[in-house]
């Protein structure tokens, strides 16, 4: 297995673990290789783990009463994905999470952050400016779907996920947009026309 890079830079960077300290962190979370295509949470499943992105493409999906998809989130390298409210509260979730590439996960359980924080307390404070962005980005993802036309969330998409067009197929980005991947491959036609006029 490849060494835990951005696990042990996300510990010693973002939540200021003594990195003498680092290693101790790896014996309360689970490393998970998973293949394209694999699910680690189905809807009616309790969510019991964070997934932290060492390598690869993860997204968190719902199916409506016929069967559409809705992506709600993509999670590339370094970032963390999970059902807020079944983990937290015990609820059945309401949605998937899968493997978009091949990749490895961590599996960060409620142990995990226990263990952080009683350790390291100041690592409180780092993981409460973590889920604050969190909610500001679910906000702002809420608010843009609401009122974006469809070339300002895809414009806001390029800012967050600025590599995920090559890695994850048009209807996959057409679903978390909230339009069809024939609206979306008309908004990329304005755009480049738009682009090429101002050449």
């Amino acid at each position: 297995m490849e060494s835990l890079e951005n696990i042990t830079n996300y510990l010693s960077e973002i939540l200021e673990v003594p990195m003498g300290s680092v290693a101790t962190c790896s014996t309360y979370y689970t490393v998970k290789e998973v293949t394209k295509g694999e699910l680690l949470l189905q809807e009616g499943e309790i969510c019991h783990d964070t997934f932290f992105v060492e390598k690869g493409l993860l997204r968190m999906y719902s199916l409506d009463r016929n069967g559409k998809e809705h992506i709600i989130q993509f999670a590339p390298e370094n970032w963390l994905i999970s059902d807020r409210s079944s983990t937290y509260f015990s609820h059945k979730s309401r949605y998937y999470i899968e493997a978009v590439e091949d990749s490895n996960v961590l599996l960060l359980n409620h142990e995990f952050f226990k263990r952080l924080m009683e350790n390291y307390p100041h690592t409180v404070e780092k993981n409460d400016l973590l889920l604050q962005k969190h909610i500001r980005n679910l906000q702002n993802r809420v608010n843009s779907l609401l009122a974006d036309t469809a070339e300002e969330r895809y414009m806001s998409f390029i800012k967050m996920y600025p590599d995920i067009l090559l890695r994850a197929p048009q209807w996959m980005v057409a679903s978390y947009l909230g339009i069809t991947p024939e609206s979306l491959s008309r908004v990329r036609k304005e755009l480049a026309k738009k682009n090429f006029e101002t050449l």
